[in-house]
């Protein structure tokens, strides 16, 4: 194929033009949002409640999208389960039981591999809940509930290859799955259970005092003490930053690498005074029983790079640098 040159203008504008027909089925998919996607959370919620589960079917695109949708639904909290349509037929179909609910993926509402496998999940008295274009698909006719999901168009110029409709039915199982956690006033330490591995799992299951820097390796010092003699313990400490405390360890400020820098370049003097009238008082602190996440949010929020803790009657405990984080994998 031969080489072609392209206008940058032209590749933005074709990437904004598709973007905005989705944007566009999103804001039709939100504005008719009604009763039926309400009778859908409450069906979802009673079949979960009784101990059944969510059967996401579906083939082709849909089917991609049902098998994150199964998974958002159960890491969240609520039994889901993708069956293959076509293997269901092959004897994947006992993974449905009676207690179960049914959520039936496709657009059109007429796939043929998607239909075959409804006669089945009849006999077995199982629930069908249809998320399609239309009520009066040949889907839409066989389910008990049907959620509409109208969608302007799609982003391919021919409107044949799905992407307007299928980032709408992500969102829509997003929605439900998201609506579903909290009608079950699912929590955090519930979260954790589900994720006990990789980096979510580790930064909602270990706590900060887990990994944080105590001893010799969280410098700190007294009042009275010089910036001199200050950095000379962070210098040994190997860290970016030194807690002031008094002699009961109570925590009074916190002096940092960047501190020194922006002081010493407007009064070099500073080298000599004392350590409580530079350092930062009322610094921000993490308590050592909080988990590894709130770690994250608070350096996100505040762009720091060093966090002092503290036990829960405001003694220091440590430091955590955010150079550790990669090492314990919570980032």
């Amino acid at each position: 194929m031969a080489s072609q040159s392209f206008d940058n203008d032209e590749i933005l504008k074709k990437a904004t033009e598709v973007l905005d027909i989705e944007i566009e089925g999103l804001q039709t998919i939100r504005a008719n949002l009604g009763q039926p996607f309400v009778d859908c959370v409450r069906r979802c919620f009673e079949t979960v409640s009784r101990g059944g589960k969510l059967v996401v079917t579906g083939i082709g695109k849909s089917g991609h999208i049902g098998q994150k949708m199964a998974a958002t639904l159960a890491s969240t909290g609520s039994r889901a389960v993708f069956m293959h349509p076509v293997e269901a037929m092959h004897g994947d179909l006992g993974v449905v039981s009676p207690q179960d609910t049914l959520l039936a993926l496709s657009y059109s509402g007429e796939t043929d591999e998607l239909l075959a496998v409804i006669p089945a999940i009849k006999r077995l008295g199982i629930d069908i809940i249809a998320i399609t274009q239309k009520a009066d698909s040949r889907l839409g006719e066989c389910a008990e509930l049907v959620v509409p999901m109208p969608v302007p168009r799609e982003a391919c110029p021919f409107n044949l290859a799905p992407t307007t409709t299928t980032t709408a039915l992500t969102a829509l199982g997003d929605a439900l799955a998201m609506t579903m956690l909290h009608l079950r006033h699912f929590q955090l330490n519930d979260y954790a259970k589900l994720h006990p591995a990789g980096a979510i799992g580790r930064s909602i299951t270990l706590k900060v005092k887990d990994f944080m820097r105590t001893g010799e390796h969280a410098a700190n010092v007294r009042p009275g003490t010089s910036v001199r003699d200050a950095l000379l313990a962070m210098t040994a400490a190997r860290c970016g930053a030194v807690a002031i405390v008094d002699d009961n360890n109570a925590l009074l400020g916190i002096f940092t690498d960047g501190d020194f820098r922006r002081k010493i370049t407007a009064d070099t003097a500073v080298i000599d005074a004392k350590i409580e009238t530079v350092m930062t008082a009322n610094p921000i602190t993490i308590n050592e029983d909080s988990m590894a996440v709130e770690i994250m949010k608070l350096l996100e929020k505040r762009k720091i790079d060093d966090i002092l803790v503290t036990t829960a009657d405001g003694k220091f405990a440590g430091l955590v640098d955010i150079q550790d984080l990669p090492k314990f994998k919570v980032m």
